[in-house]
């Protein structure tokens, strides 16, 4: 495959989903949006455009933290997402932001979400890529390290708390650039937007440099195998069957051709 662009800010990553969120608007108006796997609160920023939201998670105590403390979801559904049910075609933009490491079956979440989008609709994803270097120690790391580390390390004294993350992870293949790429080659999808979380790196002082010489090592004893510099992947996805204003439509084969 092809070397994935980089994001260099949470910002920059920001700005590019919204965009996209944006055009979808121009064609489509109110949007239907679903956010598949609530976190504490809607990150992105919609002002102008009409919009409904639909929160659906397994987590009953997060969602009453979102629904009484946030109050932004206009449907709130305690649901799984391999089996909670919409009707084909549902929504114009579903966003699902670190779910899928946490799911047994992971490719039927993504089925589900190609049947509910509309013909054109967007299916914006970010996942942890099991196949980087990040993404390995991630998967091979018992449970308690990971709420100690968030805790400890990153700062969050609530992790691991009814309501609070991290919760445990599967990783399963799927969850992987090579998953996602043969995810859209079999649906036929329009692989619009890739990119790496090259910002994880930036850590004060001397942890950057010790955990930047860390996975680039880490990297290199595998052969190259495993990449270094980016953990996190974000995707766009549109599904097939129209056009958003102002695009060509492209190929299919162009997200095949992304493998070489």
């Amino acid at each position: 495959m092809k070397q994935v662009k980089l994001f260099e800010s949470r910002v920059q990553e920001r700005e590019l989903l919204e965009t996209h969120i944006r055009m979808r608007a121009a064609n489509a108006a109110p949007l239907r949006i679903l956010e598949a796997g609530c976190g504490r609160n809607w990150p992105l920023e919609l002002a102008g455009i009409e919009y409904s939201l639909v929160g659906v998670d397994t987590n009953e105590k997060a969602l009453e933290i979102r629904k009484t403390q946030i109050g932004d979801l206009d449907e709130v559904i305690v649901g799984d997402l391999r089996t909670v049910e919409f009707e084909e075609g549902t929504f114009d933009v579903i966003y699902n932001s670190f779910v899928l490491e946490h799911v047994v079956d992971a490719r039927k979440v993504l089925d589900n979400f190609h049947k509910w989008l509309k013909p054109s609709g967007i299916l914006i994803v970010r996942i942890p890529d099991r196949d980087s270097v990040y993404g390995y120690f991630t998967r091979t790391m018992p449970f308690f390290v990971h709420v100690m580390f968030a805790r400890h390390v990153k700062g969050f004294r609530q992790a691991g708390r009814p309501g609070f993350g991290p919760y445990p992870t599967y990783h399963e293949p799927v969850v992987s650039r090579r998953g996602m790429h043969e995810f859209c080659q079999d649906n036929d999808c329009l692989l619009m937007e890739e990119y790496g979380q090259g910002y994880y790196l930036e850590w004060p002082g001397l942890a950057s440099r010790l955990m930047r010489l860390f996975v680039a090592t880490a990297s290199l004893i595998s052969l190259g195998n495993l990449p270094w510099r980016y953990n996190n992947l974000t995707y766009i996805v549109q599904k097939d069957g129209g056009d958003l204003p102002g695009q060509e439509k492209r190929p299919n084969r162009n997200v095949a051709e992304s493998h070489g």
